[in-house]
């Protein structure tokens, strides 16, 4: 597994339960964090692969998380029926 991206994200220093939250609050929070983030894609990739289902990662929060499988999924199905 590559992970060299993670010590260059801006959560690197930072307390993990900002990225952790319990609210749509905290949610935002974390997601303004990572919109500056260098390594938001790499990051968002991680959470997808390894189906990570609590947290900010990568700017989205578990649901955007889920709607992204569920149209990754919808469209390989597509793709593999042509």
């Amino acid at each position: 597994m590559d992970s060299e991206w993670m010590a260059q994200g801006r959560c690197r220093d930072m307390d993990p339960a900002v990225f952790f939250p319990s609210d749509g609050i905290g949610v935002q929070s974390a997601q303004r964090i990572c919109s500056e983030c260098p390594v938001r894609e790499p990051c968002l990739e991680y959470a997808l692969g390894n189906r990570v289902d609590h947290g900010v990662w990568g700017g989205t929060s578990e649901r955007e998380r889920r709607r992204i499988l569920r149209r990754r999924r919808i469209s390989s199905l597509q793709v593999s029926r042509n």
